[in-house]
């Protein structure tokens, strides 16, 4: 197993807090919540970092947690740690290119793991809605307490959409000051027709003049075009 290295993930002791309740709510929606699609409106909303987080923080809590980089048309997670071989990803599994134990990465904190998402395939949409990914899901809830997984803004793609079909919750994760109300219900109106049920949504990026220092998440990268793999 390909073993990466993740390091100051913890930026400040408020967001340590804020993940850690953002944590707590994620484990009070009960055992059977425990594979989970997180997507945001539009690109740059703050959602691979929450993911990314809210990851390692129930990993810090004891819990076995698989992340998996689910945006095949720009991810940005490769650039968040630190690898010193050759990664397969996500696209590699779902293409039948790489078996399920060699797109599993390890990292330096214990019981958390990550599949990347690869490289940029010309049909996600269809490898996320496929029976290699159904199964795939089936197999790690065995093995994991939580499966964390990051899709597009589905106000761009329905790729989450598609992956919704496989989980058992969603959460929606919403830049504060930034996305009109009518958008939300728009974004919240696709998911409904997945019968896959709203868990929650996460305001992030909130004004800290305005509300104070709790609730505020740290700002990463950009989005780029979608389709192109991003170096970040």
């Amino acid at each position: 197993m390909v073993k990466v290295k993740i390091s100051d993930w913890k930026a400040d002791s408020s967001m340590d807090e804020a993940y850690k309740a953002l944590r707590t709510n994620i484990q009070f929606c009960g055992a059977d919540k425990k594979v989970i699609a997180f997507t945001s409106c539009t690109p740059n909303e703050g959602k691979s970092n929450v993911t990314f987080h809210l990851a390692a923080s129930l990993a810090e809590s004891g819990k076995s947690v698989l992340l998996i980089d689910a945006d095949l048309r720009k991810s940005v997670l490769m650039g968040r740690v630190q690898v010193e071989e050759e990664v397969k990803g996500l696209t590699h599994y779902l293409s039948k290119q790489a078996k399920l134990q060699d797109v599993i990465c390890a990292t330096n904190l214990p019981k958390f793991h990550i599949i990347f998402s690869g490289v940029v395939p010309p049909n996600p949409a269809e490898l996320l809605g496929s029976r290699q990914f159904k199964d795939m899901i089936r197999v790690v809830r065995d093995v994991y307490d939580y499966i964390i997984i990051d899709t597009p803004p589905l106000g761009r793609v329905i790729d989450c959409a598609v992956v919704a079909d496989s989980c058992d919750g969603t959460v929606i994760v919403i830049e504060s000051g930034s996305i009109s109300y009518h958008f939300v219900q728009e974004i919240k109106g696709q998911l409904e027709k997945t019968n896959c049920p709203i868990i929650g949504a996460i305001l992030n990026k909130v004004d800290t003049k305005e509300y104070g220092k709790y609730g505020k998440y740290g700002k990463y990268g950009k989005y780029g075009k979608y389709g192109e793999y991003g170096k970040y």
